[in-house]
């Protein structure tokens, strides 16, 4: 190995200092990464989160960082639903699952976090999605208005009364506008459902 290149627990330690959790296929190729890897765990400086998913020992974690964590393990999904609006703090209920939105076509495998997950398709699924740095990774999370409406439409799923606080809770804090909110109701096909509920503002 060149003197001039980091060696892979060094390599390691450095993207755990950077990232809250890092997959085993992000560790920069310097040695035998496999092994440096399970000699840290086994010194207990690193903890292993789940299949190729790992994290600093002691790290502080926090609901946003379970985030990340689900992030990281299904790339490509949205924070949705109750974790979206508390991501969004428009309620103050710390959901037990990662609820997370995916393609219909997709195949799931995610043994860490626990994961709620929730088929979307076309512009339902493409719209409305902001990209948010949490602990070093990129996180997908639909928009406070965004998630307001999905909230609609999935109300059997989540309960129409959490829809209700959160639209009344966004309307409060002026997260979102008239127009903004009828847009997504149309993308979401929701417009004849929430109508009455917009009147109430």
């Amino acid at each position: 190995m060149s003197p001039n290149l980091p060696s892979p627990h060094s390599a390691i330690l450095q993207l755990a200092t950077e990232r809250a959790v890092f997959r085993a296929s992000e560790v920069p190729r310097a040695g035998n990464a496999r092994r440096a890897l399970a000699s840290l765990v086994a010194e207990g400086r690193l903890i292993r989160l789940g299949r190729g998913l790992y994290a600093a020992a002691g790290a502080d974690f926090d609901a946003k960082v379970t985030l990340a964590e689900a992030a990281a393990r299904l790339p490509g999904g949205v924070i949705c639903l109750l974790s979206a609006l508390r991501f969004h703090e428009l309620t103050t209920q710390n959901p037990p699952h990662v609820w997370m939105a995916i393609g219909h076509k997709r195949p799931i495998r995610v043994d860490y976090p626990p994961v709620r997950v929730i088929r979307m398709s076309g512009h339902s699924f493409r719209e409305g999605v902001e990209e948010h740095l949490v602990g070093g990774v990129g996180v997908r999370v639909f928009s406070a208005t965004k998630t307001i409406v999905d909230c609609f439409k999935f109300r059997r799923t989540v309960g129409l009364d959490v829809a209700l606080d959160a639209l009344r809770e966004g309307w409060q804090r002026r997260a979102f506008s008239m127009d903004e909110l009828w847009h997504f109701a149309g993308t979401c096909r929701v417009r004849n459902l929430i109508r009455p509920y917009l009147e109430m503002l």
